[in-house]
């Protein structure tokens, strides 16, 4: 068993904006099969000073994005507050970097427009990194979110859709635990009869912190989340991606023969 990870998609644009680079919209009105106009409008202010750096540095300004039949007149709705947390205001609470916009489907004629949007870096590099998924609703003649969450990046947290094979569809993230032993929280979410996204499993991964496999997270874990879901069972061929020649198990996380260990990433 194989599966593909999330850039074998095809996507309406995947980039990070830099510096003085002008931002593109995305037209979102034809995978919806809406009247024309839709989009999703991005625009980027004036670039600031760096809040860590010397006086004369600068970061990308903040970025304003808007779900938009009207050319930006009204948003519908606007994502400019997708990094917000709860408790005080920060200035990580604004995305200045588009890290991802694409369409994904997780069943063929129910389109869903997929948004990552990343603060400004931290003193230590790290990021608020926002992952947003967005559905139309006729009703209301708007997109909604069906899918949202925000984290880190310093520690290998990540977000991904599954694109086929038999978690086809759903959307797992890994979160670093914070008590021993340190490992991470694999997270599966998916799509509900209210058509929204909701966790059908929750647990403590098998991968721990540290353990210098090269291998990201999500797919370390794959079988021991196959596993749970009854997907895959211990003694058949391990579930692995399809750049893993050699996949083996070691305490359960999966290890590839033809990648060589590397120092601690976790």
């Amino acid at each position: 068993m194989s599966y593909r990870r999330l850039s074998s998609m095809l996507p309406v644009f995947a980039l990070t904006i830099a510096a003085n680079t002008a931002p593109p919209s995305v037209e979102i009105s034809r995978p919806f099969d809406l009247k024309p106009g839709w989009q999703l409008l991005v625009t980027q202010g004036p670039e600031t000073p760096d809040p860590f750096g010397a006086g004369t540095e600068k970061v990308p300004g903040e970025l304003h994005l808007c779900v938009t039949r009207d050319d930006g007149k009204s948003c519908r709705p606007s994502l400019d507050t997708m990094l917000v947390r709860a408790g005080q205001a920060t200035i990580y609470d604004r995305p200045r970097y588009l890290e991802d916009v694409r369409i994904i489907r997780p069943e063929p004629n129910h389109p869903l427009l997929w948004v990552q949007a990343a603060s400004l870096h931290g003193g230590n590099g790290d990021q608020v990194v926002g992952t947003m998924v967005l559905g139309y609703d006729q009703a209301g003649d708007r997109f909604v979110p069906v899918y949202d969450l925000k984290t880190g990046r310093n520690n290998n947290q990540a977000v991904r859709y599954i694109e086929n094979g038999p978690l086809r569809g759903a959307i797992i993230s890994a979160e670093p635990t914070s008590d021993a032993p340190f490992a991470f929280w694999i997270t599966v979410n998916r799509l509900g009869t209210s058509q929204r996204y909701a966790p059908v499993l929750r647990y403590r991964s098998v991968t721990r912190y540290g353990d210098g496999n090269p291998l990201p997270v999500i797919d370390s874990d794959m079988p021991e989340t196959l596993r749970r879901l009854k997907l895959w069972a211990p003694g058949t061929p391990p579930p692995h991606p399809a750049h893993c020649s050699a996949p083996r198990l070691t305490h359960g996380a999966l290890w590839c023969g033809d990648l060589a260990p590397a120092a601690p990433r976790r």
